[in-house]
């Protein structure tokens, strides 16, 4: 099949994928773009953990101010190059990111991010919870990882369950994002400012 030298300029621009790759997914979904984008997604997720490793200094500071103008995030999304970071695809990351933030108020990134006397006071409540059942102690244990496994799943960032697939996790989406755009990304920081509520 011949591809038309527009269809991978619109394809590129969407995904920030490579000339080639963006042709090959092109020829495989016979000129559809959104099958295209599909294609390149699929493909790429076994790349995208080869990319983690890679230094990503480029990037955003993205702001996102939710209706009504009493709740607004600002994040800081990082990948290796400014042509990934004005990609279509690395804006609308951007967006579900700030948004996921907006929506669940993530009290840290990541697991290795919650701070120690947090999660020291949810093992005690935790532990406390499960003693007042009269379970055996190996019982009581298991009872509290579970617990703060959930609390992780509930509490941080890249852990939470995507606001519009709660099939995946947030980091499946930043994987994704990935494999689809060809460069590491990473992110860095935010902020989550509602009026009248105080950190």
């Amino acid at each position: 099949m011949n591809v038309d030298a527009k269809l991978v300029k619109e394809l590129r621009e969407k995904t920030g994928a490579g000339m080639m790759d963006c042709k090959h997914a092109l020829v495989e979904s016979s000129g559809d773009i959104e099958k295209a984008v599909d294609f390149l997604r699929k493909s790429g997720v076994s790349k995208a953990e080869k990319k983690v490793s890679r230094d990503a200094t480029e990037g955003i500071i993205y702001s996102y101010i939710h209706h009504g103008n009493r709740l607004g995030v600002l994040l800081e999304l990082g990948c290796e190059t400014d042509f990934v970071a004005n990609t279509d695809g690395f804006q609308d990351l951007a967006h579900n990111i700030a948004m996921q933030i907006a929506a669940t108020n993530p009290i840290a990134l990541s697991r290795e991010k919650v701070p120690q006397e947090v999660l020291e006071r949810e093992k005690e409540i935790y532990s406390d919870q499960a003693k007042s059942s009269g379970k055996p102690e190996d019982i009581i244990e298991k009872m509290v990882e579970g617990r703060i496994n959930k609390f992780y799943q509930e509490s941080c960032l890249l852990e939470q369950n995507f606001i519009k697939d709660p099939d995946k996790k947030l980091k499946d989406i930043v994987t994704e994002s990935i494999a689809t755009l060809g460069e590491n990304i990473t992110v860095n920081r935010y902020i989550r400012f509602a009026i009248g509520e105080t950190n």
